[in-house]
C-alpha cells in the first residue's frame, strides 16, 4: 500500500495576471483573447483585477512573489497608469521577493512606446516582447500586426527606457518557411542582443483558425528537427543557454516566473480565463476565472468568477512531470515529494517505464532529467506518467 500524502513545505508563490484584449486574433493562437471592438475597458478591468486581488485570503497574501508576470491578450494596450495602480494594489497585498522578477508582454505594433517609461516606472522590470518571425511576408500569414521594423523600433526603444530584462519571442516551423528564413530569424533576433528567447515550435491548436483551415506548405518533422537544430545551434554559439526545451537564455537571465511553472511552484491567476495553482497542507488546488470578459466582469464583486477543483495522487504525479520534463537538467525526487507531499514510490512505475525507454536517467542522488532522446521525443515521455484511463 502507498503512504498517505503529507505537504509540509509550500513552494514558491508567482502571480499570473491576464489581460484578454488583442488587436487582432492571429490565426494560430489559443489563448483566451478577444480582438478589442470599440474602446478598451481599461480602468474597469484594472478595477475588477485590484477587487479580485483584496479577495484573497490572508494566509496567501502572507506568502512573498517571487515573479509577477502579465500576459494576455496583450496586456501592452493598458495604458501604463492602470498598471501602475494594478501594481500599487498588488504591493499593498503581497510582499514581493527583493529580486522579484515582474514581467510585461509587449506586442511591437500594439502599443505605444512612449509607454515603455510609464511601464518601467510602474515596477516592471522585464519585457517580452512577442516578435514572432523578423519577415513581413511570415508575419502577415500569421496575421500579426506588426512588421520587423516595428520590432527592431520597441527594442531599442525599451533599451532607452531602461529595460535591461528583454525576452524575444520567436516560432519557427512555419507555413512555407524554409531553413534560409528561419536561420535569419533566429541571426536577427540574436543581433538585437536580447537577455532571452522564446523559440517555440508553431502548433496547431484546436479552437483555432489554423487548426480548422491548415495553411499551406507546413513543415513535416523532418525539416521541423532540421529548422530547430539549425536554430539551436546559432543560440548555442551566441552564448545562449538551452535550459528548458523552448527557453534560452544568457547566463543568470532564466526567466523566473516560468521556472517557477516547470518546478511546480505555486501561482495565483487573475484575470478572465486565468488558471492558478496553490498548495497548503492538505492538497494541491487548481483554480481557473471565468473567461469570457463581460462574464468576468459581472462577477467580479460577488467574487462567484472562480471555479477550484482538487489535484488527485495520479494527476499530481502527471503535472509535476509534464513540467518538470521540460528542464534539461530535470528535478530531483526530493523536489517531487516536498511539492506534492507524495513520497518517491510514486514516480517509480513510470520511472521504470522512461528509464528502459532511454527517455530519462536519474542520477544516484535522485535527480530525473531528460536523456537527449527523451527531450527530443517530449510527448512520449509525458505520456508515460499519464494517469490510467477509468474503467
Amino acid at each position: 500500500m502507498r503512504e498517505a500524502r503529507h505537504i509540509d513545505q509550500l513552494p514558491p508563490l508567482s502571480l499570473y495576471l491576464h489581460f484578454p484584449w488583442c488587436v487582432a486574433k492571429c490565426p494560430y493562437c489559443d489563448f483566451n483573447s478577444y480582438a478589442v471592438h470599440g474602446e478598451l475597458p481599461g480602468r474597469e478591468y484594472a478595477s475588477a483585477l485590484i477587487t479580485e486581488l483584496e479577495q484573497q485570503p490572508a494566509a496567501l497574501s502572507e506568502r512573498p512573489l517571487v515573479s509577477i508576470f502579465m500576459g494576455g491578450g496583450t496586456p501592452s494596450l493598458f495604458p501604463p497608469g492602470e498598471l501602475q495602480r494594478v501594481m500599487d494594489a498588488v504591493r499593498g497585498r503581497f510582499e514581493l521577493a527583493d529580486d522579484c522578477e515582474i514581467t510585461l508582454e509587449a506586442n511591437p505594433g500594439a502599443l505605444e512606446h512612449s509607454a515603455f517609461k510609464g511601464y518601467r516606472d510602474a515596477g516592471i522590470n522585464r519585457l517580452s516582447l512577442g516578435a514572432q518571425s523578423f519577415s513581413d511576408a511570415m508575419l502577415n500569414v500569421l496575421g500579426r500586426v506588426h512588421n520587423s521594423a516595428d520590432i527592431f523600433a520597441a527594442f531599442k526603444e525599451a533599451r532607452a527606457a531602461g529595460f535591461d530584462n528583454i525576452n524575444i519571442d520567436l516560432m519557427y516551423a512555419l507555413p512555407e518557411q524554409t531553413l534560409e528564413c528561419a536561420c535569419a530569424d533566429v541571426d536577427a533576433a540574436i543581433e538585437l542582443q536580447p537577455e532571452h528567447i522564446s523559440y517555440y515550435h508553431m502548433t496547431l491548436e484546436p479552437n483555432t483558425v489554423f487548426y480548422a483551415r491548415p495553411p499551406a506548405g507546413l513543415p513535416d518533422e523532418d525539416r521541423a528537427w532540421e529548422i530547430q537544430s539549425a536554430g539551436a545551434a546559432s543560440l548555442s554559439a551566441a552564448g545562449y543557454e538551452h535550459y528548458e526545451v523552448s527557453a534560452w537564455g544568457r547566463p543568470g537571465r532564466r526567466s523566473r516566473h516560468n521556472l517557477n511553472y516547470w518546478n511546480y511552484g505555486d501561482y495565483l491567476g487573475l484575470g478572465a480565463g486565468a488558471h492558478g495553482k496553490l498548495t497548503d497542507v492538505s492538497g494541491i488546488r487548481r483554480e481557473q476565472r471565468v473567461a469570457h470578459p463581460r462574464s468576468y466582469l459581472q462577477k467580479i464583486t460577488t467574487g462567484e468568477q472562480t471555479t477550484t477543483s482538487l489535484v488527485d495522487e495520479q494527476n499530481c504525479v502527471f503535472e509535476f512531470m509534464l513540467n518538470a520534463m521540460r528542464l534539461r537538467n530535470g528535478v530531483s525526487q526530493k523536489q517531487f515529494e516536498r511539492y506534492t507531499g507524495l513520497p518517491a514510490s510514486w514516480l517509480a512505475p513510470g520511472l521504470a517505464q522512461a528509464t528502459a525507454r532511454e527517455l530519462v536517467e536519474i542520477s544516484p542522488a535522485g535527480q530525473m532529467r531528460p536523456t537527449p532522446h527523451g527531450w527530443r521525443f517530449l510527448d512520449d515521455l509525458q505520456a508515460v506518467f499519464l494517469p490510467p484511463a477509468p474503467n
